[in-house]
């Protein structure tokens, strides 16, 4: 991800039911970017 983007985007934190990871995530539906999955909490 650009550098510049990622300062101007806040985004918000998840968790991944399927797989544990935690990551940022932006828009309406996030997803996993380990697995691919949309079964996501707010972390």
């Amino acid at each position: 991800m650009d550098v510049e983007l990622e300062d101007r985007v806040k985004g918000k934190d998840y968790k991944c039911r399927e797989c544990g990871t935690r990551f940022k995530g932006i828009g309406k539906k996030p997803m996993c970017p380990s697995c691919q999955s949309e079964e996501i909490d707010p972390a």
